[in-house]
């Protein structure tokens, strides 16, 4: 593995390499909101999905201890992810798997927090962003492929009374997901935070 890049993101020192997605300093609101959230969840690990580097996912639980289940389809992002928790003495806590979203996850798996960072750029907008991997920034037509797969498997894999924290883009995009949430079950949309480089979704699932 190459050395990479190290740089910090929030109270962490996060490596990568081009051929991971670079962190973005303004998600670190998305883990310490998850964080908030994690204090008053119902017991049991926690999922992130297109976790990367695994910055997000490592910052909530160094600030609230869960132990930490973390997705990428990238094996380079996945090795980066596990190297970045032993370095933050996280290890024992975390669990990484490379693969899709459909395939890494057992079905009767359950998750007290999910937190989901999908490439959410639309397909003819990538060449906007030249120096991010392709494949970790590309969404699709609308940029809500991966997004959709994600809330997907929020809508399985969730504990009722469990929190989904989903990152986009574009507040038209969060409405998007907001319009199409009854093709997945009983996920309530519950707020959206702004940010200075995307948007940050809440979905409860509720208690029945």
């Amino acid at each position: 593995m190459k050395a990479g890049t190290v740089e910090p993101f929030g109270s962490l020192r996060v490596a990568y390499d081009d051929r991971v997605l670079q962190p973005r300093a303004w998600t670190v609101a998305q883990s310490l909101w998850a964080a908030e959230l994690l204090k008053a969840a119902p017991p049991g690990p926690l999922l992130e999905l297109c976790a990367g580097a695994g910055q997000i996912g490592l910052l909530a639980i160094a600030t609230e201890p869960r132990p930490l289940v973390a997705v990428d389809a990238n094996p380079v992002a996945c090795e980066y992810a596990r190297r970045n928790a032993d370095s933050a003495g996280l290890g024992d806590l975390v669990e990484v798997r490379a693969g899709r979203i459909d395939e890494v996850l057992d079905p009767g798996e359950s998750f007290a927090l999910v937190i989901a960072d999908p490439p959410w750029v639309r397909r003819s907008d990538i060449g906007r962003h030249p120096s991010d991997p392709r494949y970790a920034i590309d969404g699709g037509y609308d940029g809500l492929d991966v997004a959709r797969s994600c809330v997907e498997a929020a809508s399985v894999h969730l504990t009722p009374g469990g929190s989904t924290l989903l990152q986009l883009g574009t507040v038209e995009q969060a409405e998007i997901i907001r319009a199409e949430l009854a093709l997945y079950g009983d996920l309530g949309f519950v707020e959206i935070r702004f940010f200075d480089g995307g948007v940050v979704v809440r979905l409860d699932r509720q208690v029945r």
